[in-house]
């Protein structure tokens, strides 16, 4: 972790205009000019573009109740909530006995109402921290059943706070107490530093707090991890698999085992929440398979892998194969492997893959992972955990392709289904999710939270599209998304096209624009315009719009009249 003063340094610094900026406004009941230097700091340091505006200290209700304050004219993308709970416990002192019982919800009404003026008045997301925690003794530990008790009121309002901010798709937590367990209160908080200039993080702690705000605001910007590709032997279980055998390798109880069956149990849980797990190790592949096969005390199963890769070439290269296969970027996959001479060689071959140091001893690899917080997302919909059967399944089209001649009978034989309908309420969370992480078939990249999809959604102002396929191979589930603006009676402009990856060069870009062709011609119009904003991830699709028949009319901008398009031929049959 960078020190406060490496951070204070980095902060000097001016973000290159090519990196797009995600302005933050920081509103606090204490003290956050370090903590804005922090944040700015450490963006510089991991090439993150952000500008920060910090508003004077204690200054939330007058900042957020005038409608001319600094804060609406920085038309900050988010606006930082710090409500210390050093402050809130000098408020509760303050507080009659009798009232005391009622701080929490008293405190949630407030955080509440500061979202709602936000979203009313900003238009924007909001970065909450949660409460750190105060023992404060004045009952000992009879104080956590003591509705009077400060004890019992701060961790009320933070269960209050949790369930508040699962309800909403624009509040984005922060956790800081996760941050003070991780430290410990004495390295998190300086009272010195409080009582002399009203700052509640301690400088060494600053620069952890920085990572959890860039960590969410990354995330909020599509910038996530999506596959981790494990190493096995030493990594998975102890030993070799192909010297000790079955029996031989450290798994469960045996020897080190329980350290690698945690491991096992954790990338379990991340396959679990949408993350695609992959193997890559030197082994013939029949002795690597065993154990996920036979071993009764692995977690880990062939049917939690979507893609396994066992040989004895280099894993730079096998690793590039497994990223062909997945068609997801280097930068958002992890690689696990115990050995240094095979992370070196990956972080010289694909610099853009991001390779942990992990520690020697493998009772330390889960805390040194789960510390590192390689997988902060922006939206979770619980919907993720059948991407694997849906990666294999794209293994046995791969293979299916290579029996054909031409591609036309290829495409012909997957009977391909498709779908394209207005967005519906229950697609909201996904159709978010997508906006949020697609980025290389994102025509402009501009991303959405559920409580803006919903707003889209309702508005009579746009037409939407969401787009599923399946096959006789399974179901790829929602792979589109379109959202189309009325300019006027007579033209409608194309705001988001986005498409998943997997389903490149099936027709299904054809099927796409042949539907919003023919919505917006059902709907009466008579012109699409349309739009390419450059990324680094999204050259892919630079001239799609030409390839459809657009007219370039400046740069980045073009038009067709709808009259003049010619429906592509494609093999998807669409629903009825």
């Amino acid at each position: 972790m960078y020190s406060f003063n490496e951070l204070k340094k980095a902060a000097r610094k001016t973000a290159p205009d090519t990196i797009k900026k995600t302005r933050v406004a920081i509103l606090g009941n204490c003290a956050t000019q370090f903590l804005a230097t922090a944040i700015r700091g450490y963006a510089n340091l991991n090439n993150i573009g952000v500008e920060i505006f910090d508003a004077d200290y204690n200054q939330i209700d007058a900042q957020l109740l005038d409608l001319a304050s600094e804060t609406y004219e920085f038309r900050p993308d988010c606006i930082l909530l710090y409500l210390s709970t050093d402050k809130l416990y000098e408020d509760f002192l303050d507080m009659p006995m009798s009232e005391k019982a009622g701080f929490a919800d008293e405190m949630i009404g407030k955080l509440e109402g500061y979202w709602n003026i936000i979203v009313s008045n900003a238009g924007c997301r909001i970065l909450q921290m949660n409460f750190t925690d105060i023992q404060d003794n004045a009952l000992g530990s009879f104080g956590a059943k003591t509705a009077s008790s400060f004890a019992y009121q701060i961790r009320k309002l933070s269960f209050l706070l949790e369930e508040k901010m699962s309800a909403r798709s624009d509040v984005y937590p922060i956790d800081l107490l996760g941050i003070q367990l991780h430290l410990g209160q004495h390295s998190f908080y300086d009272a010195s530093l409080y009582y002399n200039a009203k700052m509640t993080i301690a400088m060494d702690a600053l620069p952890y707090v920085a990572k959890s705000v860039i960590d969410v605001i990354k995330a909020m910007n599509g910038q996530i991890k999506k596959c981790v590709i494990c190493d096995l032997d030493n990594t998975l279980w102890g030993g070799v698999i192909g010297d000790d055998g079955m029996g031989g390798i450290e798994i469960g109880e045996l020897g080190r085992g329980h350290a690698f069956t945690d491991l096992q149990r954790w990338l379990k849980q991340l396959k679990e929440c949408g993350i695609i797990l992959a193997i890559c190790s030197k082994n013939n592949e029949d002795t690597a398979k065993e154990p996920f096969e036979k071993h009764d005390e692995m977690i880990l199963r062939l049917s939690d892998i979507s893609v396994f890769v066992a040989n004895w070439d280099d894993k730079a290269s096998n690793i590039r194969l497994i990223q062909e296969t997945l068609n997801i970027g280097m930068d958002s996959i992890v690689f696990l492997d115990d050995n240094p001479f095979e992370r070196n060689l990956v972080r010289q071959m694909i610099p853009e893959i991001t390779v942990p140091e992990l520690p020697e001893d493998p009772a330390l690899y889960l805390q040194f992972l789960q510390e590192q917080n390689y997988f902060e997302v922006a939206s979770f919909t619980g919907a993720g955990s059948d991407r694997t059967a849906q990666y294999q399944a794209e293994y046995e089209r791969k293979k299916l392709e290579q029996t054909f001649e031409s591609i036309d009978d290829y495409l012909k034989s997957l009977e391909m289904v498709g779908e394209a309908k207005p967005f519906e309420q229950v697609r909201f969370a996904r159709i978010a999710q997508l906006t949020q992480r697609s980025n290389q078939f994102n025509l402009r990249t501009i991303r959405y939270t559920e409580d803006e999809i919903e707003k889209i959604a309702a508005d009579d102002h746009y037409l939407t599209l969401y787009y599923t396929l399946k096959d006789k191979f399974g179901d790829h589930g929602l792979v589109s998304v379109v959202i189309l603006e009325k300019k006027s009676d007579k033209e409608l402009f194309v705001d988001t096209w986005l498409m998943s990856c997997r389903v490149l060069k099936r027709g299904m870009e054809e099927f796409t624009v042949n539907k919003i062709i023919e919505t917006a011609k059902a709907s009466g119009f008579e012109k699409l315009s349309a739009e390419y904003i450059p990324t680094a991830k999204n050259k892919m699709v630079k001239d799609i719009y030409k390839t459809f028949g657009f007219t370039e009319v400046d740069d980045g901008k073009y038009e067709i009249t709808i009259a003049d398009y010619k429906p592509r031929d494609v093999y998807i049959k669409e629903s009825e």
